[in-house]
């Protein structure tokens, strides 16, 4: 049973609490009010008129259905019946005026938009009826007699507790109870899935491991130093993956990674793993403190992967000195970015592109571009090239409501 089906039921119990509790005292004070007390009129007529129609809007509502139009109906007559009351039994200084408290107290626990218009209407009857007992009206007759005054404040104040505590108040404290009873057993639902989870991306990274370590023997077998160098290419861009999903892994997000420690994480591998030793080269970050969906991340540790290497590999002549700039900027649109990748090598031509190279690196950076949702642009310098690949942030699984 889901949160609108446990609050519907609420509201049906308390409506229905409310309207049988009320409509049996008031049953009661009625004729109390009629021989004890002897008090005649209105005030006693009220009484009556209330539990028949009551009784009338709940058959209604069993024959028809529709719980707020009966929750209007049973407002508004508690609104004017109590009115009334107040108006013949004392007016501003009755002490049923209190029961205009519970009428607020029921359009809350109705709805806030009830509860609002009730207090607002609440608040403009208390002032009328004071304007009212000030204008002395001459046709407002109070019609309780001065020695039954005490027992009728009595048996009102007695009314209007046991209203606000008998019927509201039990009724509140079970849904609380409930809806704590139905959030505990979500969190453990959710802390149940998020150890799934996390288990699942520790697998992953243990299989993509595996994945890696299988190329890694592949490539020592191999004689041919082509292979081994495809095999390696394959092999870093495995590692860029397995490096998210252990993160997801021993951090607390599990939605979404950390970006400039990925990166660093990422750059620091290729720069060992990378024959670059005898070169001089350094890895710049210009990454803010940003957190991106997984389904991002992973294309972008690919672009980079392929950038950097391509980067390491021909961008600097032996024995050189070279810079690589790695940058992240929020756009102003919702969601988007540029990612920079800029060196300082050697460059390349401007008519070598994705269509026309062999090259699987600059194919792959385009591909996951469009992957992205982004473009890619290459700025070729007289020194150094430069990537910038626009994309947006967007969780797929809110985009395709799994």
């Amino acid at each position: 049973m889901n949160k609108i089906q446990y609050k519907t039921d609420d509201q049906t119990r308390l409506m229905f609490r409310f309207v049988y509790v009320s409509t049996t005292l008031t049953a009661i004070l009625g004729v109390f009010c009629l021989y004890p007390l002897k008090i005649y009129g209105v005030v006693p007529f009220a009484f009556f008129v209330y539990s028949v129609l009551n009784l009338f809007n709940i058959s209604w509502f069993k024959k028809r259905g529709n719980l707020k139009a009966t929750a209007i109906r049973s407002g508004v007559i508690s609104l004017l019946v109590t009115i009334a009351i107040i108006l013949y039994s004392g007016g501003i200084a009755s002490p049923f005026i209190f029961i205009l408290g519970v009428i607020v107290l029921g359009g809350y626990a109705g709805a806030r938009i009830f509860g609002t218009i009730y207090l607002n209407a609440v608040i403009l009857i208390i002032v009328l009826i004071y304007a009212v007992g000030e204008a002395q009206f001459s046709f407002i007759i109070n019609d309780v007699p001065t020695e039954s005054k005490p027992h009728f404040s009595l048996i009102s104040l007695l009314f209007a507790v046991y209203l606000v505590g008998g019927v509201f108040g039990k009724t509140l404290l079970r849904a609380h109870e409930a809806l704590n009873r139905s959030k505990a057993e979500i969190e453990i639902r959710i802390m149940e899935k998020e150890l799934l989870l996390r288990e699942v991306h520790h697998r992953v990274k243990n299989n993509l491991q595996t994945v890696s370590s299988l190329l890694s023997l592949q490539a020592k077998n191999s004689a041919n130093d082509k292979i081994k160098e495809l095999i390696h290419s394959s092999q870093n861009r495995v590692i860029s993956m397995a490096m998210i999903h252990e993160m997801l892994y021993i951090r607390n997000n599990l939605s979404k990674i950390e970006f400039r420690p990925y990166v660093q994480e990422l750059t620091d591998y290729l720069m060992n793993s990378t024959d670059c030793k005898n070169k001089n080269i350094r890895i710049k970050l210009h990454i803010p403190e940003v957190a991106l969906c997984i389904d991002t991340a992973i294309p972008l540790g690919l672009v980079i992967n392929e950038a950097v290497t391509n980067s390491l590999k021909y961008g600097f002549i032996d024995n050189g000195t070279g810079q690589i700039d790695i940058s992240l900027k929020k756009e102003d649109a919702k969601n988007a970015y540029v990612l920079g990748i800029k060196d300082d090598g050697i460059g390349f031509s401007e008519e070598l592109n994705f269509k026309n190279t062999k090259s699987l690196g600059l194919k792959l950076i385009h591909n996951l571009a469009r992957q992205l949702r982004g473009s890619v642009k290459r700025n070729s310098f007289a020194k150094g090239t430069e990537y910038q690949i626009a994309f947006l942030d967007v969780d797929r699984h809110l985009v395709h409501g799994n």
